[in-house]
């Protein structure tokens, strides 16, 4: 029965990961444009502007709903002097901009915008540029401010690790006693764990409460406690999720009274313990990549479902780890226990794929955006997930062989070095004496060899867990896909010429002269699909246009293959052009330029560009 029960397992697990990737192919390739941290998308003046009268105010517009605070918008001028008076509030009551007044009797020169906002998903965000008054004048490179204090932001996500984990562990255990093993031996073995994780996710919670004013505001940790920050914290959306969080955890105080579930409680207690489970987990999905860009309903609904598959399997196994070990050699782990768990894993695993599936079309929108930093990230969580996997098959093998475990020999799946079999004595721990056979058919391990592999196994399963978890947790503060890649189309265009794509790739052939270091500057136009017209500039170590003897610039689009294609640049006397390129799709195309600076000195560099349709 149990060998049956296994195999089915495994003969249901291949076809569901082969539906799921033919849906991933399909989303990926047919997705649609949206983001979630959130991108500048136009400012008056713009960028890089130059300005017959000074201006009153500044107004910046961005592609989804933020949030402000004091420094929002600051405006530093020629002399490097703020010049702002008063502070940013949104442009016409619109959630997606943001304005700031000038003062009168701004001078000529060249004036730096630096801007933070808190996006939709509860990220911070922060970039610059640059507008001109009459006459520009010269300034230092426009770096954005640091989105968040770096000692805030280890801080923040210490906390936030802190409280992955501890759900996992708070959920996975609860669900292991009432579905798995209900008894009073399940109760004893697994309450540490249990409190543990109650009070790890409480401390998490209260110091992502203190941290999240100096977050959001971009100050240093000393402002933890600063009243105005925590009002500010209260009222905003984070803030308010992290205080439901906490009153959702002193609930489940209140049900359980500091003591893990009992083995066989009342229908309506285990249906208000769900009920918890499901709002824990909705206090993340209102404030994370779910809260915002397309399909928000639908996104927090898989983000809550994806957790809890989470702290189920990953919580679950944690238990059935500790009591493999921890259970006492009179009570052990019963084998039906364990098959119980790998039913419900299964389902866990399975619930987990369908709604990654989804999140990881909505984060990426193309297969190009997995050469992201949050692509990465996705990747190394997929190969860990899939490891899980090999290792959650070999627990089911070694499950099915304990279920052939006669029903007088109990005491062969005893968790703990006290466990005995009916040919061993209890000093003898997992070995049997020399020259004995374990019970069990000449086919299959005996019931101590079962025993030390799903040991084994299972141990295997939470150690990659954790690293999925982390995965996890940094993919939730890591801009998506669809976001990178809409920002650095923004950034690529030029201010005021939207049918213009710029590009800047820094070169340094390791000689210390004028020309052997500097950057180009490459302008696209149109910079969409179809031919484009290609200038190209060489700007030298002092930041002047310097000759070379030789540039060439190349396109590849590496997910299709196509390429490279040749710019076939010319030399025209003070810059370089040709009008003979031609781009056949839209996409993420990688950028090569050589540079030849001598007869031996070259070098090449690379960027992505995006083309538009």
């Amino acid at each position: 029965m149990g060998r049956r029960h296994a195999n089915d397992g495994r003969h249901t697990i291949g076809p569901l990961l082969a539906l799921i990737a033919v849906i991933a192919g399909a989303l990926l390739a047919s997705a649609a444009p949206a983001s979630a941290h959130a991108v500048l998308t136009g400012s008056d003046p713009r960028d890089g502007s130059v300005l017959k009268t000074a201006p009153k105010q500044i107004t910046a517009t961005f592609d989804e709903s933020v949030a402000l605070v004091e420094d929002s918008l600051r405006v530093i001028g020629p002399d490097g002097r703020p010049v702002t008076a008063g502070d940013p509030r949104h442009a016409g009551g619109r959630g997606d901009t943001a304005r700031v007044p000038l003062t009168s009797g701004l001078g000529q020169g060249t004036y730096t915008v630096s801007w933070r906002v808190v996006s939709a998903d509860s990220h911070a965000v922060s970039g610059a540029f640059t507008f001109s008054v009459g006459k520009p004048s010269q300034t230092g490179s426009v770096a954005p401010p640091p989105a968040v204090n770096p000692a805030v932001e280890a801080l923040y996500g210490v906390g936030r690790y802190t409280a992955y984990g501890a759900l996992a562990l708070l959920i996975g255990v609860a669900v292991f006693v009432l579905a798995c093993w209900p008894s009073a031996t399940a109760v004893r073995v697994v309450r540490r764990p249990f409190v543990i994780g109650w009070w790890a996710l409480v401390a998490a919670t209260v110091a992502l409460v203190l941290l999240r004013g100096p977050y959001d505001g971009g100050g240093g940790p000393a402002g933890i406690l600063d009243p105005g920050s925590l009002r500010r914290t209260a009222g905003s959306r984070p803030g308010i999720a992290l205080l439901a969080r906490l009153v959702l955890l002193l609930l489940v105080a209140a049900l359980v009274r500091l003591r893990p579930p009992e083995p066989k409680p009342a229908r309506r207690v285990a249906a208000a313990g769900g009920a918890l489970a499901l709002g824990l987990a909705a206090t993340w999905a209102a404030s994370e990549h779910a809260s915002a860009g397309i399909q928000v309903p639908v996104a927090m609904t898989s983000s809550v479902l994806h957790l809890l598959a989470m702290a189920v399997w990953l919580g679950g196994l944690a238990a059935l780890l500790l009591s493999l070990y921890r259970a006492p050699a009179d009570e052990p782990l019963p084998p039906v226990a364990v098959a119980r768990f790998s039913r419900i894993a299964l389902v866990a695993v399975a619930l987990l794929a369908a709604t990654g599936v989804y999140q990881s079309w909505r984060g990426l929108g193309s297969w190009e955006a997995f050469s992201t930093p949050y692509g990465r990230i996705l990747a190394f969580k997929i190969w860990a997930v899939l490891l899980m996997l090999l290792a959650a098959s070999h627990s089911r093998r070694w499950t099915a062989h304990l279920l052939h475990v006669k029903e007088e020999e109990p005491v062969l799946v005893a968790a703990g070095r006290g466990g005995t079999a009916p040919a061993a004595s209890a000093e003898e721990g997992d070995a049997a004496e020399p020259g004995q056979e374990e019970p069990g058919s000449p086919d299959e391990p005996g019931p101590q060899a079962s025993r030390r592999g799903l040991r084994r196994s299972v141990l295997a399963e939470v150690t990659v867990g954790v690293v999925v978890l982390v995965l996890t947790t940094a993919l939730t503060g890591t801009q998506t896909g669809r976001a990178a890649e809409e920002t650095a189309a923004t950034a690529s265009r030029v201010p005021g010429q939207p049918d213009v794509s710029l590009t800047l790739l820094p070169y340094d052939t390791g000689k210390n002269t004028l020309v052997g270091r500097g950057k180009i500057q490459v302008t696209l136009e149109p910079g969409r699909v179809g031919r484009n017209v290609v200038q190209a500039l060489v700007y030298g170590a002092d930041g002047s246009i310097v000759a070379i003897p030789e540039l060439r610039v190349t396109l590849t689009h590496a997910g299709r293959r196509i390429g490279p294609l040749d710019a076939q640049l010319a030399d025209e006397r003070g810059y370089w052009g040709s009008d003979t390129l031609n781009l056949p799709l839209a996409g993420t195309w990688t950028m090569r330029a050589t540079v030849r600076v001598s007869d031996i000195d070259q070098v090449t560099v690379s960027k992505t560009v995006t083309i538009e349709p």
